[in-house]
């Protein structure tokens, strides 16, 4: 996966939006008997402005499978998708410690305002 070289690197206007995101921790405790994974979902934070971009938070909980964890993360600066201002970002994080073990998780937010316009984004 290449850098973005964001070209508004000293932009100062705050950006006023947020991300759905969604999928699936990977699986723990292989090769026991308790072998499982779980499913997440939810809206990160407003975008928080960082040198050269902006992050967002993302917090969430997994579903119920005898148990769930807590997922808390910042994820990468934004990944240009199309021409248009769209991006979605990376994440990378593991859950909390339940029930003696933890999922480590990889994902990408979904495409901010997928059906709005933005200007100069």
């Amino acid at each position: 996966m290449s850098k973005h070289d964001d070209k508004d690197c000293c932009k100062k206007e705050p950006q006023f939006h947020d991300h759905e995101f969604e999928g699936s921790v990977r699986i723990a405790e292989l090769g026991t008997a308790d072998a499982h994974n779980h499913r997440f979902a939810g809206v990160s934070s407003p975008a928080i402005p960082v040198e050269c971009g902006h992050v967002h938070k993302v917090k969430t909980r997994t579903d119920f499978f005898d148990h769930f964890h807590i997922i808390e993360a910042v994820t990468g600066l934004p990944i240009p998708v199309g021409n248009d201002g769209k991006h979605v970002h990376f994440v990378e994080a593991e859950t909390n410690v339940v029930d003696d073990h933890f999922h480590e998780l990889i994902f990408a937010t979904l495409i901010n305002a997928p059906i709005f316009e933005e200007e100069n984004c």
